[in-house]
């Protein structure tokens, strides 16, 4: 054959494994479907991280922790809300001890057992994710946080519910052994229970409760969702090759999900039944009280009336409410939690290498300001951004080297910051007054002669400086080279040791130099 019926001859079709190889390319993953520079990693790396994943494990097998260990910790992080974390510590000690039963004696884990699955109930900002990420960082699980309102019932108008697990395994860097063991935070789970204007519930919201209700029971999930291209290439090459590709699903079983809203509209509801209860047992009114307690009135009814599938509630057993924060609970979590936004600010200036302090007055003025806000801890942050969003562009650039936080600051911080530049920049001009007559002090141990500047004179070449854009020192340096020679030369000839600096001089140092030395010489 010529070369030329070579080049007129088409290209056979590439095999349906050499396509999905080249897909696999494009997508920076070798055929095994793991990330290319990953496949590369030694085999050192991979035994740490296998032994990583077993230590992990092994905080599950042997937990011990009592309830009251649980609620110290958590009180380290978490203003108030004590019920939550009481509430929350049993929960947590009843699961993971029944885990680690099942871990040591596989046939417990074939019994009936319902999960301690926890509702959270109560407005936005009081401590709830944080009570749950604290809690999965102490016990040594994965934990994966999610808005409820995001998932559909088919998952391709939204996320499918099972993503919250393969979430999970990601969260447990693809350990699906440790993955099995985690928590799973579903918040604003109230907004799919709300009811149509029809008076009928919203499909989507049962659908998505319905598919959340077999995971919080017991099922197992498959690792690669029916949208995952890359997973579902690889089980046909696996498939194609004879070759099991290992583990494909997690169960659910072990799995604790704690969901969570703000439930307004329910307290609402709860307090009208309360109300209609006591008519006709007492003249008096029944005192109106806050949110939360009328949400620690609920009954299951309430939920299902409200718009959850009775199964759904049934299969969130705990219960508790947190209460909202006061202006001084605010004011204690800057002062006292070891997680207060407070401590990043103060880590956000030393990195500029300023102290921040913050007067006591003034934590009781953003306390005060983040309350007015009504979205609780989240509060502090907003009033804080806003607070110090300027002194973090400006006072990196001068010569700050503290920032004390007054009341005045907190209510007029643009008027502060004003003050405040002003004053480091007179400090900063000091300074570099200080630096040319160090360089004096510089000039008389280096060649005994000494030199004099007046202030008038050290502003000037200061301001020479400045204009120059160029470091004080080195600008005295270089503008005033030629004084070794020439004033070394007039030392000689009248033996005067001592001389000042004058603003002619420092105008045109070489011009004025020469001239004394020329009078020098007359003087000889």
């Amino acid at each position: 054959m010529s070369k030329s019926d070579e080049a007129s001859k088409p290209e056979s079709t590439p095999s349906l494994e050499e396509q999905i190889k080249e897909m696999f390319r494009a997508a920076n993953l070798s055929f095994t479907g793991v990330p290319q520079a990953a496949e590369a990693a030694p085999a050192a790396a991979s035994a740490a991280e296998d032994a990583a994943a077993e230590d992990r494990l092994r905080r599950i097998r042997d937990f011990r922790l009592k309830p009251r260990d649980i609620c110290d910790y958590l009180a380290r992080f978490v203003i108030r809300q004590d019920d939550a974390k009481k509430v929350l510590a049993v929960a947590v000690c009843d699961h993971y001890n029944h885990v680690r039963r099942c871990l040591e004696n596989p046939d417990v884990a074939q019994r009936d057992y319902s999960k301690h699955n926890i509702l959270m109930l109560g407005p936005t900002g009081v401590g709830k994710t944080y009570l749950v990420r604290c809690l999965a960082q102490l016990i040594g699980v994965p934990f994966v946080k999610a808005d409820a309102t995001k998932f559909s019932e088919t998952g391709y108008v939204g996320r499918d519910v099972e993503d919250l697990v393969r979430d999970l395994v990601q969260a447990a860097n693809g350990d699906v052994n440790l993955a099995q063991y985690g928590i799973v935070y579903l918040d604003e789970i109230d907004k799919i229970a709300g009811q149509s204007g029809a008076g009928g519930r919203d499909v989507s919201g049962r659908g998505v409760q319905v598919n959340l209700l077999k995971l919080m029971e017991e099922m197992d999930v498959n690792l690669f969702s029916q949208t995952d291209l890359i997973g579902q290439m690889r089980a046909i090459m696996d498939m194609q090759r004879g070759r099991d590709s290992g583990r494909r699903t997690i169960n659910t079983r072990h799995i604790l999900f704690i969901a969570s809203g703000a439930f307004g509209p329910l307290a609402e509801k709860v307090r009208a039944r309360v109300r209609n209860s006591r008519i006709g047992f007492s003249e008096r009114e029944a005192p109106e009280g806050d949110e939360g307690e009328y949400l620690r009135q609920a009954r299951t009814q309430d939920f299902i009336d409200y718009g959850f599938e009775p199964e759904f509630i049934g299969r969130l057993p705990v219960r508790v409410v947190c209460d909202a924060l006061t202006m001084e609970d605010l004011q204690t979590i800057l002062l006292k939690s070891e997680g207060s936004i407070l401590n990043q600010y103060t880590d956000d200036f030393t990195g500029y290498g300023i102290e921040l302090q913050v007067e006591p007055e003034a934590v009781a003025a953003i306390a005060r300001s983040a309350a007015s806000e009504k979205t609780g801890a989240r509060g502090l942050m907003t009033v804080l951004e806003r607070l110090f969003r300027d002194f973090k562009f400006e006072l990196p650039s001068s010569s700050a080297s503290s920032l004390v936080v007054t009341p005045a600051l907190v209510e007029e911080p643009l008027k502060a910051l004003a003050a405040c530049l002003e004053e480091n920049d007179i400090q900063r001009r000091d300074q570099r007054l200080d630096t040319v007559h160090q360089y004096a002090g510089a000039f008389q141990s280096e060649h005994g002669i000494q030199l004099v500047f007046r202030r008038e004179t050290a502003e000037y070449v200061v301001s020479l400086a400045e204009a120059g854009k160029r470091p004080v020192a080195d600008f005295c340096r270089d503008h005033f080279r030629d004084f070794e020679y020439g004033l070394k030369l007039i030392s000689g000839n009248t033996g005067q040791m001592r001389f000042t600096v004058t603003r002619k001089m420092a105008e045109d140092p070489r011009g004025e130099l020469s001239r004394l030395v020329a009078a020098s010489f007359r003087k000889v």
